[in-house]
């Protein structure tokens, strides 16, 4: 099998400017999830009206009138990002999308304005997809990368993921990458393929199809050996895995070449975002947030009516006109507070004193 240089995942984990048509060159199984319409790239291309295509991979920005100017930022080179409230060039409030990134040890920082001037959208959350996607691509990593003794194997089985069929469990798979050797076990699944090793499941590999360059059969110190190369992506190794007998071990080496080529016409990077699903789960938060006007009136109004005046107009009775003393009461014993106190003048009963707010019916 030829190395598959050409098919290198790159999408993720770069930043590019200005390449030809961005826009309309997405890999296989990279899909545009959310566009934003009337967005400026404020620190790079101020002035210019473009879009931003937010898909499962990467967050693309492109002029609309300048057809070179474009970005494309990967989601594994984001640092940061937040959404800023900014003055427009016309003086208005409108919001912006800040992304911190970092790549080929440089640090990028990007500014994307809203210039569409609708004032609906000032408050509105228009980055909030961007959001939503980048979070799923960080929780689907093992669909796009290798990972080394991850917390994939429970109770001696694969964890499966959305969307992941298991093809082929194999027994009895040594690992070469000691000296003695690792006794364990293969799984093949239309994404990926993991190995662990029997006497400890924590040392193990998942090897996502995506990160495969080359397949094939070579001699070594062990007799025949299957030979994966892992692409520069996902960390440029050669992991060597001897099966017995031979006939045993061509026949997985063509399975995996057939997984292989199914998968690289249609790869799956694991994010599964719908728009219009996110769109319906906003507008419930909204409402979910809002008050309705009637409740809102009604604690008002039961706020004012519920003060109890008439210990206000008893304290206020009480007091002494200027130039004059207060009245002096005799103190009387109370039976339901248990002390003396000021006996209560007439017209008012003890209930009417003590209760701040008055009692709600039915408690």
């Amino acid at each position: 099998m030829d190395p598959l240089t050409e098919n290198l995942l790159w999408e993720d984990k770069e930043i590019r400017f200005d390449t030809p048509n961005v826009q309309k060159h997405l890999r296989k199984g990279e899909k545009v999830l959310d566009t934003i319409y009337h967005i400026e790239d404020t620190k790079g291309n101020p002035s210019d009206t473009g879009r931003l295509l937010a898909t499962n991979l990467r967050l693309v920005w492109h002029s609309l009138s300048h057809k070179k100017y474009n970005l494309s930022i990967g989601y594994g080179r984001f640092v940061n990002t937040n959404t800023r409230s900014v003055v427009s060039k016309a003086g208005a409030p409108t919001q912006a999308l800040y992304i911190l990134a970092t790549g080929s040890n440089t640090r990028f920082e990007f500014l994307f304005t809203d210039i569409s001037g609708d004032t609906a959208r000032r408050d509105a959350p228009i980055f909030q997809s961007i959001f939503e996607i980048y979070q799923l691509y960080q929780r689907t990593y093992l669909y796009r990368d290798l990972k080394l003794r991850g917390a994939i194997i429970l109770s001696g089985q694969l964890i499966i993921m959305p969307d992941e069929l298991v093809y082929n469990n194999i027994n009895g798979v040594w690992n070469l990458s000691s000296d003695q050797g690792n006794l364990g076990s293969f799984v093949l699944t239309n994404i990926r393929l993991v190995w662990f090793a029997d006497a400890n499941h924590t040392f193990n590999i998942s090897l996502p199809y995506l990160q495969i360059s080359n397949i094939r059969i070579r001699e070594s110190k062990y007799g025949p050996a299957l030979v994966i190369q892992t692409a520069e992506t996902g960390g440029g190794y050669v992991l060597g895995f001897r099966i017995d007998p031979v006939e045993r071990l061509n026949e997985i080496y063509k399975e995996l070449i057939s997984l292989h080529a199914i998968y690289t016409e249609n790869p799956n990077f694991g994010v599964r975002y719908d728009s219009m699903d996110a769109k319906k789960r906003l507008e419930k938060m909204k409402e979910a947030e809002e008050f309705k006007t009637e409740e809102f009136q009604e604690i008002d109004e039961r706020q004012e009516r519920e003060v109890n005046t008439k210990l206000n107009t008893y304290l206020a009775e009480g007091m002494a006109v200027a130039g004059t003393e207060a009245p002096v009461r005799e103190p009387v014993y109370c039976k339901e507070l248990g002390f003396a106190m000021e006996r209560i003048r007439d017209g008012y009963k003890l209930q009417d004193l003590w209760d701040v707010l008055p009692r709600v019916e039915g408690q």
